[in-house]
Parts: structure tokens; sequence; C-alpha cells
């Protein structure tokens, strides 16, 4: 769903600064969550469940690889408080019953307010370490967008350099 959603969104005038556009463009795994019964398109008559249902378990899928190969990586949970905490917790517990290793995982999660269920399920227990950035989506995103790029443009060598002086 994640790559479909994609495909269509390249078609679109903001497909530049879309999520799944981008992600599609680039071929990177994007996928899509659905908590079945819960938006307003699944009122609709013409709404095909087992394309959806099937479509969800395929981006399941992609995302339990993904968290199987995380071990050095980052899983940033933005503004979800209920339906990814809980399929991250079990994305976890399938890579580590199969083996794989997530000592060394950042979960990071992005909020307005703290909750239980990302407190718990995605800083808490699941992976190495945990960080929580609380704030406004409009500001923090940003703000992290830019330290990422100064950081893989090696901006966050040079400013640590430059802080600590001669």
């Amino acid at each position: 769903m994640g790559r479909a959603l994609g495909l269509a969104a390249l078609q679109l005038p903001g497909a530049r600064r879309s999520v799944l556009a981008t992600a599609a463009r680039l071929g990177a795994p994007c996928t899509v969550h659905v908590a079945l019964g819960t938006d307003t398109v699944h009122m609709h008559p013409g709404l095909d469940w087992a394309a959806l249902g099937r479509a969800c378990e395929i981006d399941f899928r992609i995302a339990a690889a993904v968290v199987a190969g995380l071990e050095g990586g980052v899983w940033a949970n933005v503004g979800s408080a209920v339906v990814m905490p809980e399929v991250f917790l079990k994305l976890v517990s399938i890579a580590r019953n199969l083996g794989h290793t997530l000592e060394h995982v950042l979960a990071a999660n992005l909020d307005m307010i703290q909750h239980y269920r990302t407190r718990a399920n995605v800083i808490g227990r699941p992976v190495g370490e945990g960080l929580e950035v609380l704030g406004h989506h409009e500001i923090n995103l940003p703000l992290l967008r830019f330290a990422v790029l100064t950081e893989l443009a090696g901006g966050g060598e040079r400013a640590a350099a430059a802080a600590a002086g001669p």
C-alpha cells in the first residue's frame, strides 16, 4: 500500500514534498499500517476488503524485514500514539524471535504530548536506546531535518569542533 500510494503521489503537484512519493522514487521501503474500520473510506460500499487486507499484510512483512535489519539504525515514531507503537512492538518481537539483534537501535518518539504506549512500546522496552522529543511537529520536524542534513554534510563535526574551541 505504501508503494502504491507513493507511485500515485508521484503524479501529484506536491510530489517533491511527499514522503510516500520520495520513497517510491528512490525505491525505499515505505509502509502504511491501517487500523481496519477506522477510516471514512472503510464505509464505502465499493471497498475491496480483501485487497485492503492483502496490502496491509504485504506492508507488515516489508516493515518486519526493515526492523530485522535495523541493528545500528534509527526507528522514528512521529505522532502515532496507538497503531504504530503496537505495530513496532510486534515487529521487534518478530525480529528477535528470528534471531536478529536490536541492541544498537535508537528508537525515537516525536509527539506533541507524552503517551503511555509510545513511552513503553517505542522508547521503553523494545530496543537499545530510546529518545523522546515532545513539541509541535511544525517546529521539531524541520529542526530534525536540518540536523540530519547538517550531520550528513559533515557540519555536525565542524560545529562540535568549533564549539569545543582551540
